[in-house]
């Protein structure tokens, strides 16, 4: 029978918008926990999934279905912090729509992770400004992720580089479900950002001609993970041409997603997104559960190199928000 914790035993948040992604993060735990118990005075609508991962107390919630975007976010994120008062940093965990670029060789399946550059924090609101007879400004600004996760991020990339990560062991905790199995995605294809889809649930009327000839990887890694900025608004980014566009304008972001800017300030927490298409007009969700699994594998590596004592000395998330607007 899975154990029942008390609620202040949950240090570690964790957000999905979409069902596969929900799935994905539940197969990444190490135990699961029974259900959250109701108590008198509860008006928390989510849903969760606890358990834990590398001694670390986690509860996954997830957006209603059917509702998406940053404002959707927001508001599972504010009710799991009022839940889980002892949280102490969170992860925005699903997938998104790659940005491919001569700098970046962005594919299908890669995982993407927020890092703080000299421009942007990580995560930038692209639709967020107003309108002038100049053009365009955004406005405002959000917050980089917390520094017990960017720690755990560089431990992570050196332990990429010495060969010694899990990512591969932890995908195949999905193997035994056959719609998160690679097989099951179909090619991996990227068109000319000129050419607009055909038509049809499928690329299969599409012209091969304008597909864009990509190299196999050298070192033959089925995911590669990409850090930097990401792209966060509330509208679904389907053309080739306007995501370009945008990331020019931005200074080159490696994906587009709907949920991360929503939490940034008020649910300070990391962004992993699994590379499902590519924001362009072609886009549809045969990869989606791959992506959603490379994502939450990533997730789980990050856990796992973090101390369950360090979490323990740093603030609770409410603390966090209060120093930092202090």
């Amino acid at each position: 029978m899975p154990r029942q914790l008390p609620r202040h035993e949950y240090t570690v948040g964790w957000v999905c918008a979409l069902p596969v992604e929900f799935a994905a993060a539940q197969e990444m735990l190490d135990e699961e926990h029974a259900d959250l118990q109701h108590e008198p005075g509860d008006n928390d609508e989510n849903m969760y999934a606890l358990g834990s991962i590398g001694g670390h107390n986690i509860a996954i919630g997830c957006l209603p279905a059917g509702y998406i975007g940053t404002n959707s976010a927001a508001a599972v994120a504010m009710q799991m912090r009022a839940t889980f008062k002892r949280i102490r940093f969170s992860l925005m965990v699903g997938v998104g729509g790659g940005v491919p670029s001569a700098e970046a060789d962005v594919r299908l399946g890669d995982v993407v992770v927020s890092q703080p550059d000299k421009t942007f924090n990580g995560v930038v609101q692209y639709d967020s400004g107003k309108t002038t007879p100049s053009g365009f400004g955004r406005t405002g600004a959000l917050n980089a992720p917390p520094r017990t996760l960017l720690g755990a991020v560089a431990k992570v990339r050196a332990n990429e580089l010495r060969g010694r990560t899990k990512m591969r062991e932890y995908i195949a905790r999905l193997h035994h479900i056959t719609e998160f199995q690679r097989s099951e995605t179909g090619p991996d294809i990227l068109f000319e950002a000129t050419y607009d889809h055909a038509g049809g649930q499928t690329c299969d009327a599409c012209l091969t001609n304008r597909q864009k000839a990509r190299p196999p990887r050298s070192n033959k890694k089925e995911v590669v993970v990409h850090y930097g900025t990401i792209a966060s608004g509330n509208q679904v980014m389907k053309s080739a041409g306007q995501r370009d566009k945008v990331s020019e304008d931005l200074g080159g972001v490696l994906c587009f997603e709907m949920e991360a800017a929503g939490l940034m300030n008020s649910f300070p927490c990391l962004v992993v997104r699994g590379i499902c298409d590519y924001a362009d007009s072609h886009k549809n969700s045969r990869w989606q559960p791959f992506a959603a699994g490379t994502a939450a594998a990533y997730a789980k590596e990050l856990l796992s190199v973090i101390p369950a004592a360090e979490i323990a000395e740093t603030h609770t998330m409410g603390e966090a928000i209060r120093e930092t607007a202090g």
